[in-house]
């Protein structure tokens, strides 16, 4: 789905679910301040050239010819890179082009940092496009050089509006050293060496996606406490705290396959707690799951207090119902006897 507002390229939200699963600029806006005040950060991901289907309802000029085959976007089109740098300059409040060209009033994301997404790309429809596969022959490109061409000029249009580029791990993966020092590596692969990618010199985001502590939230399976162990820096040597210092924090992803309305608050709740203290502490305070009990039991219950639906702390799956009635007065009287 492609729902948000732009003025520079207005028939882009014809790709969202409906009419009515849209987003206008200002109610844009409105979430980003929202945030602000509260300290958090909103961070846009437009995930090109593999993950962007969405963009041919409104703009079939910038996808493979064929309806059945419609990513990886069109890398053989100046059309392709015309409309990421207008979603880039009007978030980023620059100068766009597109239909109605202008200087963005404000931008739409204040943060420094623009995900480009640049993961799981399948480059086969490439090959079955006459045009692309032309345009990949006349420059003696295989699919892969395709792939490195899309996100080195992607990443460089979000650098000339004065955004830094985030890009998941196959970007990395393939292409190394090649990639401009501002991007920062966002890690979702176990294959992906950390240590390798702060020594070269790029700071990074991690959450390794599938793995029996992972910050993924819609790996129901995963208790809190084994989110609790997961350590940012794992992997890089104790004697390179100059390497571990370029993980700059990782994330709590809840993807939306296996959510909608009904269970969304139970599954994000109160697994990303574990995950926020564990970023926002010193290791030397988060070495022990257990010390954390009392706090997130107590979490949960002033979540729950506050009309959030957040799941018994030690579900065996996320989300499941608990195993019977409980208090949170019980808990909390609990908690303080233990501090007494």
């Amino acid at each position: 789905s492609f729902p948000l507002q732009f003025k520079s390229r207005p028939n882009l939200w014809k790709g969202s679910f409906s009419k009515t699963e849209r987003y206008l600029k200002d109610e844009i806006r409105m979430v980003v301040e929202h945030a602000r005040s509260r300290g958090i950060r909103v961070i846009p991901e437009f995930d090109v050239p593999g993950h962007a289907a969405s963009w041919c309802k409104g703009y079939p000029e910038v996808c493979p010819s064929d309806p059945g085959c419609s990513q990886p976007l069109n890398v053989a089109r100046n059309d392709t890179f015309d409309l990421l740098g207008d979603i880039i300059a009007e978030c980023a409040g620059s100068t766009f082009k597109g239909v109605n060209s202008a200087v963005a009033p404000s931008p739409l994301f204040h943060d420094e940092f623009f995900h480009l997404g640049g993961d799981e790309v399948n480059t086969e429809c490439w090959s079955k496009d006459n045009e692309i596969s032309a345009w990949l022959k006349a420059r003696n490109f295989s699919g892969d050089d395709g792939y490195a061409y899309f996100v080195q000029r992607a990443a460089s249009i979000a650098i000339s509006n004065g955004r830094r580029p985030v890009q998941w791990s196959e970007v990395y993966d393939h292409f190394k050293t090649r990639l401009d020092k501002a991007t920062i590596v966002h890690i979702w692969k176990g294959v992906t060496n950390v240590t390798e990618v702060v020594a070269n010199g790029y700071e990074l985001l991690i959450n390794v996606g599938y793995c029996p502590n992972s910050w993924y939230l819609d790996n129901l399976g995963v208790t809190w406490d084994k989110v609790y162990q997961k350590d940012p820096c794992e992997g890089i040597p104790l004697d390179r705290p100059d390497l571990c210092s370029k993980v700059l924090g990782g994330h709590g992803e809840m993807w939306g396959e296996t959510v909608d309305a009904s269970d969304l608050e139970a599954t994000i709740w109160p697994r990303a707690a574990a995950i926020a203290e564990r970023l926002w502490s010193p290791k030397e305070k988060t070495a022990e799951p257990m010390t954390a009990l009392p706090r997130i039991e107590a979490f949960r219950c002033l979540l729950n207090e506050r009309g959030i639906g957040a799941a018994p702390v030690n579900n065996e799956q996320a989300r499941s119902a608990p195993k019977g009635p409980g208090s949170c007065f019980e808990q909390r009287r609990r908690l303080v006897r233990n501090l007494v």
